[in-house]
């Protein structure tokens, strides 16, 4: 198993996992060039991505979408409001059908979406479920509701929203409107509410965790690491790897018996 943080943050999402025999990208939301190069340095090729999962429509999420899976022909699957809401949906020709309850099976590797909350038509988090574990994918939302908790337990690698330090955010030179949608149930997650969900969900077989989506102006990657690390800390369970999302660099996780 692989699982990679092409990019992390305000400017541009994307996940991949390498798991069961398949090769799947959650959000396009680099430039497609910018996408391949950065698939490059994991020695894929483009044309190999099996799927392309999409978590809502805001543009730091779909902003490769269009011209990556029409020149590589990759199957896209999201949530039917969600498909609806973007823009240039009716341009691209390789949307599959997908019901996040039932999910999708690609081999071995079974996909299933759960509602999150965010300012989003219908915004998604994931499951993969693959041969070598399960790999669970929560971030731009802003409540970690009793739902969230339940679907993510029981995973191998976790990728978790730890957007912002509540005393920076309250602090910090956004105007007031932002900083209340940012602190909404519709916003983001901060990192102490990301730290309480990652207590929830330890267990001994956790290995990796990924926190993503760190705000450059309300957060550090030090507060965030300090944050999940207190819990981690607190521990006998399990010791897994803490890796920090980041706009400009991949953060990769691999299982090298795999």
């Amino acid at each position: 198993m692989r699982v990679c943080l092409l990019a992390s943050g305000s400017k541009g999402n994307s996940l991949f996992v390498e798991a069961g025999g398949r090769r799947i990208l959650i959000d396009a939301g680099l430039s497609c060039r910018e996408m391949t190069g950065r698939l490059d340095q994991l020695g894929v090729r483009p044309e190999q991505i099996d799927a392309l999962f999409v978590t809502h429509e805001h543009v730091d999420h779909i902003r490769g979408l269009l011209p990556f899976a029409s020149r590589y022909e990759t199957p896209v699957y999201c949530h039917p409001l969600t498909r609806g809401g973007i823009p240039f949906w009716e341009r691209l020709k390789t949307w599959e059908k997908f019901g996040p309850e039932a999910g999708v099976k690609l081999g071995e590797v079974k996909v299933q979406g759960f509602p999150i909350t965010h300012d989003a038509a219908a915004p998604l988090g994931f499951i993969l479920d693959t041969p070598e574990g399960k790999v669970g994918i929560a971030t731009d939302l802003g409540l970690a509701t009793r739902l969230v908790a339940e679907r993510l337990k029981a995973c191998r690698v976790l990728v978790l929203e730890s957007n912002h330090d509540e005393a920076m955010l309250r602090d910090g030179p956004y105007p007031w409107f932002l900083k209340q949608r940012i602190r909404s149930r519709h916003g983001h997650l901060s990192n102490e509410a990301s730290s309480q969900l990652l207590e929830y969900l330890l267990w001994e077989n956790l290995e990796a965790v990924f926190l993503a989506h760190l705000s450059q102006e309300n957060n550090t990657p030090g507060l965030a690491e300090a944050a999940a690390g207190r819990v981690l800390g607190g521990t006998d369970l399990c010791r897994p790897q803490l890796l920090i999302g980041c706009q400009r660099e991949t953060r990769l996780w691999s299982d090298i018996r795999s």
